[in-house]
């Protein structure tokens, strides 16, 4: 295959500033330490962080013909991401945000939806697109040409032509289930945050709703869960919680999305599952300790050597139900 991994979905321009506790009144201007800009999106993040950990990596998205587009093609291309997959949509801007990250890490965002929503794939791309050894579908619910039977097929297609299908989604209550139920035969790993997976589910503990999402033909279940580690449910009874690291948080924009390169970087390096999940999760940590998705994140060798001068506790095993 021509590619390791396949990122389709959301990509976003986004420029961070913190620290910041609140937004100016009127005209006046607040003081702030850093600013930065970075590539983001629950498939644009992934892309830049699995392309540093070595992996050849095809973005499938949607810009803007505009600055801000100009500006996230060339940042991918940096990091020799091919971005013949990227779209021109002439009639909408490129997805991006003005991030206000916490003190405490938290970001709360401006976003305009932008070319995420206008991005389509059609037949004569489907070969290119799905030449890849893990093809990723990040930011359901944001995709308004791509969600729905267009994603559905592409997904069945994969799964079809033997890929490693792996699931992030932009969905914020059970409204959004029909977006990613049909996509769920065709997933071998969907990797929500808990918040995600139990807007999604109506259920609240995490066993349940790992049942849940199998039962719907979901292979494998892996929720994110902040500082309260991951959580991995497998159709074939594998259950565990890994803890998370113990870091000082800068910003936390972009988590989940170095997480599912994490991931599919342990999964095409061959790791077990608790070796997969745990470099998902130093991935993640590393990621909050930098302003801007990706930031602190360097290359494989050094979440390698992150993961072994730190201690993350201790994995918590379930018994299969």
């Amino acid at each position: 295959m021509k590619y390791d991994y396949s990122s389709i979905g959301f990509y976003t321009f986004d420029c961070l500033g913190r620290p910041v506790t609140e937004i100016p009144p009127g005209g006046d201007t607040y003081f702030i330490k850093e600013l930065t800009m970075a590539v983001s999106g629950a498939a644009g993040a992934a892309a830049v962080v699995a392309a540093k950990y070595g992996l050849k990596v095809l973005a499938v998205g949607g810009l803007g013909d505009d600055l801000m587009g100009d500006w996230v093609r060339r940042r991918l291309e940096q990091f020799d991401i091919d971005t013949s997959m990227m779209q021109l949509c002439k009639d909408a801007g490129t997805s991006s945000s003005i991030v206000t990250t916490r003190p405490d890490g938290q970001r709360p965002a401006l976003h305009m939806k932008g070319a995420t929503g206008a991005f389509e794939i059609d037949d004569a791309c489907v070969d290119q697109v799905l030449d890849a050894k893990v093809v990723h579908l990040g930011g359901t619910g944001l995709m308004e040409r791509m969600d729905g039977p267009r994603s559905f097929a592409l997904m069945k297609e994969a799964k079809r032509r033997g890929r490693i299908t792996t699931l992030d989604v932009f969905a914020a209550s059970k409204v959004d289930m029909h977006k990613v139920a049909g996509l769920l035969p065709h997933t071998d790993y969907f990797i929500p945050s808990i918040e995600e997976a139990r807007a999604l589910s109506g259920l609240q503990d995490k066993e349940e709703i790992g049942r849940y999402f199998n039962d719907l033909g979901v292979g494998c279940t892996v929720m994110t869960m902040g500082a309260d580690g991951a959580y991995y449910h497998h159709a074939d009874g594998t259950r565990f919680h890994m803890p998370a690291f113990n870091i000082d948080v800068v910003c936390t924009c972009g988590c989940g999305d170095a997480f599912n390169a994490g991931f599919a970087t342990g999964l095409i390096r061959g790791l077990d599952p608790e070796e997969t999940t745990r470099f998902a999760q130093a991935s993640s940590a590393l990621n909050a300790s930098g302003l801007g998705s990706q930031a602190g994140i360097i290359d494989y060798a050094n979440t390698i050597a992150f993961i072994e001068a730190r201690s993350a506790g201790t994995i918590t095993r379930a018994i299969a139900s």
